[in-house]
């Protein structure tokens, strides 16, 4: 077994490693049905490079935010989740090979879900302009071919949340594309459903977090359905899953309501302290995005795990 900085190996089949979660298939249970365990490591990513240096103690956090979002999800009666338990007495024992260590690194961070079939889009919704929206708006006055009105000023509220949608790259960038592109690949039935789905979810999120003195400018969000449902044309698309993880800094923007003003970027909670310092190494000529990406300082972890843990304490005291 690895070491707890950079997580630890455990006796179950691996079915993927991503960027920050590990994901293995887990014994199926007589009703749940077949089961994944979701371990969210410490590992961070920016530019698509996934740091050297843990933040310890972000797993464990992002696992906190997103079991509360999925269970708000739930409540609201808004679609389903993949969230089955966040427990560790439901991980057999053998696993983690009995070790007290593992368990208790693992407690905290894991998540057992329901094995489902991922739809191949990212569900992105954007209730402010910024990021790589607003780069696309300053060329052609649209993003993801949704037409927004002249003038807009950078990280400018939307006259209404827009659902712009993006093809999942498991190694690079994922690709905006336009709502009609992504119904060519998944169908339009699916897609109609998947877009009000989304929509549901932020604005609801987003009116409790704004309540909480958090704006959630933008949010992706990914969803499966169950093994062998269709997604053809001309076939009922069954309700979505929302699966993987929720509203956390990982996959949003959150500002604070208090220093927000629009013509600016805007201060954030999310990995922009670890972006900006990384932005700093890049003006200097000492790293050029590219993999491996260099060693994080303790101000740096201590600084970005801070950011984290503030957005959970604001939106869930």
């Amino acid at each position: 077994m690895s070491t707890p900085a950079s997580g630890y190996t455990l006796d179950l089949p691996l079915i993927r490693r991503g960027k920050v979660r590990d994901v293995y298939r887990l014994s199926d249970h007589p009703e749940r049905g077949e089961q994944l365990l979701l371990v969210a490591t410490d590992r961070i990513s920016a530019f698509d490079v996934v740091m050297p240096t843990p933040i310890d103690g972000k797993g464990k956090l992002l696992t906190a935010m997103s079991t509360k979002w999925f269970d708000f999800v739930r409540t609201h009666k808004i679609c389903e989740t993949h969230m089955l338990s966040t427990s560790i007495s439901d991980v057999p024992v053998a696993a983690y090979r009995n070790d007290p260590a593992v368990r208790a690194w693992l407690d905290g961070r894991i998540t057992i879900g329901s094995a489902c079939e991922v739809v191949p889009i990212e569900c992105v919704v954007r209730g402010y302009l910024e990021g790589s929206g607003w780069n696309e708006y300053q060329l052609t006055g649209t993003v993801c071919g949704v037409q927004l009105p002249p003038g807009l000023r950078q990280c400018d509220k939307l006259p209404e949340p827009i659902f712009t949608p993006a093809t999942k790259a498991a190694t690079s960038h994922d690709e905006n594309i336009t709502f009609e592109r992504a119904c060519d690949l998944v169908g339009p039935e699916a897609m109609y459903v998947l877009r009000d789905t989304s929509l549901a979810i932020y604005n609801a999120a987003s009116t409790y977090a704004e309540a909480r003195g958090i704006i959630i400018a933008d949010t992706k969000f990914e969803f499966g359905h169950r093994a062998g449902a269709a997604m053809r044309l001309g076939r009922v698309f069954e309700m979505p899953i929302l699966i993987d993880e929720a509203l956390t800094p990982d996959s949003s923007r959150f500002w604070p309501k208090d220093a927000y003003q629009p013509g600016r970027s805007q201060p954030s909670f999310d990995k922009q302290y670890l972006r900006e310092y990384l932005e700093g190494l890049v003006a200097a000529g000492t790293w050029n995005k590219t993999s491996p990406g260099p060693d994080l300082p303790a101000s740096v972890v201590a600084g970005t795990i801070g950011k984290y843990r503030e957005a959970l304490d604001k939106l869930w005291p």
